[in-house]
């Protein structure tokens, strides 16, 4: 969940999907979704058409739509982490593709907890879905050629976690290594920690010892704004400098 204080160095540009390429070895799309306009991303591997979903939090129609037009079959439907704008179209994206939703088990009660999630924005309270698989440090996940490693990064949720695709082995076609940081590490700033279970120390030890160690050329897609990598954040987040 966002808040002023986590916000990248520039506004998403009017909520347009980004696409990558299927040329630069993968179909990637990402489209701000919801009120608090949370990054959902399709990765799509173009020759199998296997796709996996992460942080579908709103606006499942769109998502629908896009996986239709690219001709995608959901493997796997994945959320960083249980806060609302992130989940809230976790149980109808499930429905419509049957696809098994992943998730951290320290999130599970911040998941079941939609209703105190909902009156604290506002709203009307998401439907809850089964979670079938529950997500651990060192997870690989494998859709198409493609594997993404699962890396625990607790901090802005007890459960929150960063897929990591390096460029090697299955992942050779990837210009660069990506990592969907979900609200751990954002362009010039990193996720709140004031929320249910959030902890500073926590996630500055996720930052420091897990994703800063990580090759600076890493592409970094976080969970609100703009994309950016792990060298410019060493270079120029204020929290990260010197980390």
């Amino acid at each position: 969940m966002a808040d002023p204080k986590d916000s990248p160095k520039d506004p998403a540009p009017d909520s347009l999907p980004v696409f990558d390429a299927a040329a630069n070895g993968a179909i990637q799309i990402t489209v701000p979704v919801g009120m608090l306009q949370c990054n959902c991303t399709i990765m799509g591997d173009p020759m199998s058409r296997e796709a996996i979903v992460i942080d579908p939090g709103d606006e499942v129609g769109r998502i629908l739509e896009l996986l239709g037009r690219h001709r995608l079959s959901v493997k796997a439907i994945v959320s960083t982490h249980a806060h609302i704008d992130h989940v809230g179209g976790l149980a109808k994206l499930q429905r419509f593709t049957g696809a098994p939703v992943l998730m951290h088990r320290e999130d599970l009660p911040l998941y079941q907890a939609m209703d105190v999630q909902a009156a604290f924005l506002g709203v009307t309270p998401p439907e809850v879905t089964k979670v079938d698989h529950l997500l651990k440090e060192g997870d690989s996940l494998r859709w198409g050629a493609y594997q993404a490693n699962v890396i625990h990064t607790p901090g802005h949720t007890p459960g929150s976690v960063c897929l990591y695709l390096p460029n090697v082995g299955v992942n050779l076609t990837l210009p660069n290594p990506r990592l969907f940081a979900g609200d751990t590490l954002f362009a010039g700033s990193i996720g709140r920690t004031d929320l249910w279970g959030g902890s500073m120390e926590q996630i500055m030890d996720s930052l420091r010892g897990k994703l800063m160690e990580l090759p600076e050329h890493t592409v970094v897609h976080p969970g609100h704004g703009l994309a950016t990598t792990i060298g410019e954040e060493r270079q120029s987040n204020p929290f990260l400098i010197n980390a």
